[in-house]
C-alpha cells in the first residue's frame, strides 16, 4: 500500500499566499484618501465599463483590485448583505465595520478550505459627518482586516505608492489636491496618468443620505488641470574649477 502524498500545512498556506499575491500584483492599484470634502477613491482603470469602485450603501463604498470576476462577486454579496440588514433592522445599523468583518469571514474561509484562494484585495470605506467618523478597512485575500487611517493602498506596487502618499498627503487637502496626490502616487515618477486612465469616486461628507458620487472624466480632467504643475527647484550648477597651468613636464 502506497503512502499518501504529504505536504506540511505551513507550506500549503505559503503557496496559496504566494499565488494570491502574484495575481494581485499583476493588476493596477487603487488608493483611498481622506480629504476635507470626504473620502476620495481613485483607481488606475482605463476601462469605461468595468468598475473597480462602487457604492455599497448610503455612506459606504467598495473598491477592489485583482481578478475582476472575483471581487465583483464580493461586491454583489456586500450589496445584498447591506440591503437585507437595512431592511430587517434600520439603515443606521449598516456600517463598514460589520461589512468588513463579513468579507473577512468569506475570504478567510475560501483561503483556508478551497484549493485556489481569491486573487483579490478589497476596500470598504465609510464617510462620517466629520473626519473623526471616517473608516477605511483594507481586507486581504486571506481574510486579514486592516483598519487604516488617512489613506489606504491596494494592489500593484503598494509599498512604493504608500510611500509617495505619505510624503504628499496632508489632513487639510482639498478635493482637487487629493486627486492630484492620488494620481501622482499611482503614476510614479516615470509616468503621467490622465483622466481617461483613472476611475474616481467621492464619498461626500455633506450628502443627505446617499454619499457616493462618481466623478466624470471631464470633472477629473478639469480638477487636474487646475492644479499648479509640480515644480522642482532648479539647482544652479557650480562653475567647474579650471586647473592652473602646470609648467612641470610630464614624466
Amino acid at each position: 500500500m502506497s503512502m499518501p502524498f504529504y505536504v506540511a500545512p505551513e507550506q500549503v498556506m505559503k503557496d496559496r499566499a504566494d499565488y494570491a499575491r502574484k495575481g494581485i500584483a499583476r493588476g493596477r492599484s487603487l488608493v483611498a484618501l481622506i480629504a476635507g470634502p470626504g473620502i476620495l477613491i481613485c483607481a488606475e482603470n482605463p476601462s469605461n465599463t468595468l468598475r473597480k469602485v462602487s457604492e455599497i450603501y448610503d455612506r459606504i463604498a467598495f473598491g477592489g483590485v485583482g481578478k475582476y470576476n472575483e471581487f465583483d462577486q464580493l461586491r454583489i454579496a456586500g450589496v445584498r448583505h447591506a440591503d437585507l440588514k437595512g431592511f430587517n433592522f434600520s439603515r443606521e445599523d449598516v456600517d463598514a465595520r460589520s461589512l468588513a468583518n463579513q468579507y473577512a469571514q468569506i475570504l478567510g474561509q475560501i483561503f483556508t478550505h478551497e484549493m485556489k484562494p481569491m486573487e483579490v484585495e478589497i476596500l470598504v470605506a465609510e464617510v462620517g459627518h466629520g473626519s473623526s467618523g471616517d473608516q477605511l478597512f483594507h481586507i486581504l485575500y486571506d481574510g486579514t482586516v486592516m483598519d487604516e487611517t488617512d489613506f489606504s493602498v491596494l494592489g500593484g506596487d503598494a509599498d512604493a505608492i504608500a510611500q509617495r502618499l505619505k510624503e504628499s498627503w496632508r489632513p487639510d487637502v482639498t478635493l482637487a489636491e487629493a486627486l492630484g496626490i492620488a494620481a501622482a502616487a499611482l503614476a510614479g515618477p516615470e509616468r503621467t496618468l490622465g483622466a481617461d486612465d483613472l476611475e474616481v469616486a467621492l464619498l461626500s461628507r455633506d450628502g443627505e443620505r446617499r454619499a457616493f458620487r462618481r466623478l466624470a472624466d471631464t470633472d477629473v480632467a478639469s480638477m487636474l488641470a487646475s492644479l499648479p504643475p509640480a515644480s522642482t527647484p532648479a539647482v544652479a550648477a557650480e562653475p567647474t574649477a579650471v586647473p592652473e597651468a602646470d609648467d612641470t613636464p610630464d614624466s
